[in-house]
């Protein structure tokens, strides 16, 4: 490489340091794409077989479209939350509902940053992939819902959902079926989901308690499920990255759990809409 082409290299390198640092709206989405770009190889150090890095920076990039608030953070901040989705092999703000990027605003640095906030469906994704469960599951119970549970030497969980209006929520619980044989599962009652959602400092009044109570309750039953699982390295830092982020929800701003339009990828399959998924504005319904 010549002396020019190398100073032009440099050149750039100073370049994408200095945008790392901007506001992505003030540097312009393609400088967020060329920095996306020049990021590719440490992303795919870190990314599962199962991932492409081009559809992770795709979906990254698609997501600053649909939640536009995004475009009011770092670059670096939505680098930083891009790499802990790939870490974890899970694509966000997709209607999989596997994880969000959500803009939270930095009052004290007078910044907005991006948190990575866990979908329950994202959970049960890396619960599945441990290897150790068959097959894991979180519901909630109405009150009109046949529902009967125990616990002690001869546990048992019977859950019939009533059909046409099945009235209040009572309970939320998570099953799990183990490779080895039986199953564990955590029930909570309505008043023990609400006492966590209470200990948020929005207390529920805004942010994914507010906009998305039963995924969240889901969620919650499924954490608890956790503490008495097999679970692989993925799954406890997806837990514990969730955990971290609770406490700044007061900070979230609101509306931002959005689902994109699917994207098109041209090496696997293609997500489609859901059912939990409004068709018209791309929010996700619990």
């Amino acid at each position: 490489m010549s002396a020019t082409a190398q100073l032009k290299n440099k050149m750039s390198n100073r370049e994408l340091a200095t945008a790392s640092r901007q506001v992505a709206k003030d540097a312009g989405i393609g400088t967020v794409k060329q920095f996306f770009e020049s990021q590719k190889g440490s992303m795919a150090a870190v990314l599962p077989k199962h991932v492409s890095t081009d559809r992770m920076l795709k979906i990254a990039l698609g997501a600053m479209r649909t939640t536009p608030k995004l475009m009011n953070c770092r670059i670096e901040s939505l680098m930083s939350a891009v790499v802990q989705c790939a870490q974890l092999g899970l694509e966000p703000n997709t209607p999989l509902g596997h994880a969000y990027l959500i803009p939270f605003e930095n009052r004290k640095q007078g910044t907005t940053e991006v948190q990575v906030i866990m979908g329950y469906k994202g959970l049960i994704d890396l619960a599945r992939r441990s290897g150790q469960i068959v097959s894991i599951a979180a519901h909630e119970v109405r009150e009109h819902d046949e529902f009967d549970f125990a616990y002690g030497l001869e546990e048992r969980l019977e859950h019939r959902p009533a059909s046409g209006h099945r009235g209040e929520i009572t309970h939320f619980y998570a099953v799990a079926k183990l490779v080895g044989g039986g199953h564990a599962f955590e029930v909570m009652g309505k008043a023990d989901v609400d006492a966590i959602r209470d200990s948020t400092q929005t207390k529920g009044k805004f942010g994914p308690w507010k906009d998305h109570y039963v995924e969240m309750g889901r969620k919650t039953a499924l954490r608890r499920l956790f503490k008495y699982l097999p679970v692989s390295i993925e799954l406890a830092t997806a837990s514990q990255i969730d955990e971290q982020q609770e406490p700044d929800y007061s900070d979230v701003l609101e509306g931002e759990i959005v689902a994109p339009e699917p994207i098109e990828d041209q090496g696997g399959d293609q997500p489609g809409m859901l059912d939990n998924v409004d068709r018209e504005t791309g929010e996700v319904r619990a």
